[in-house]
């Protein structure tokens, strides 16, 4: 017999599920009371928000997209195939990284939303350290970092316009070109 899973992640799995299916107004707190089977009341406990959980969602959403990542790398610490795999998802993941975007934009002014996406991007430029091989002094994860800048920037770019993608072929003659520049 399996371990009963807690409130918390039932509220975090139910806020993942109503992000991918539901319109941004309409993923209620009620609405992810009813998607989790937890009482409303328990998203206050656990989270003090909705939008507290579903910032939290968010970074957990991320953090278990990336380990999609690892797992379909299987150890191979290739940079393009990361990228590739990345492309290949991002469409499976489009609503979680808007709902990351509007996080973003409330972080400057909410300390709580503020500190939980900077563990998350801490935490995160570790996992791509591990996943790239990068390693684990301050270059590597420094290294880790700007891996995860150029895909987050890659990924806003193309929720705004589709078009934008730099994938395949075209990222890596890309990838060539800035070498090039920051060898020269």
């Amino acid at each position: 017999m399996s371990p009963q899973r807690s409130n918390r992640t039932q509220l975090i799995d139910g806020t993942l599920r109503c992000l991918e299916r539901l319109p941004p107004e309409r993923v209620t707190a009620r609405a992810i009371a009813d998607e989790s089977g937890a009482n409303l009341a328990s998203i206050t406990y656990h989270f003090g928000s909705k939008d507290d959980l579903v910032t939290e969602a968010v970074v957990a959403g991320l953090d278990r997209w990336l380990t999609e990542i690892a797992d379909a790398l299987a150890g191979a610490h290739d940079y393009f195939r990361a990228m590739e795999i990345v492309a290949t998802t991002r469409h499976r993941h489009a609503a979680l990284a808007r709902t990351f975007v509007a996080a973003l934009a409330r972080a400057p002014y909410d300390e709580r939303v503020r500190k939980t996406l900077a563990a998350g991007f801490s935490r995160t430029r570790h996992a791509v350290a591990a996943v790239l091989s990068t390693g684990t002094d301050t270059a590597g994860i420094d290294a880790a970092g700007l891996a995860l800048a150029l895909f987050n920037g890659l990924l806003f770019q193309t929720l705004v316009d589709p078009g934008l993608a730099i994938e395949g072929d075209r990222f890596r003659v890309a990838e060539a070109r800035l070498h090039e520049i920051a060898t020269a």
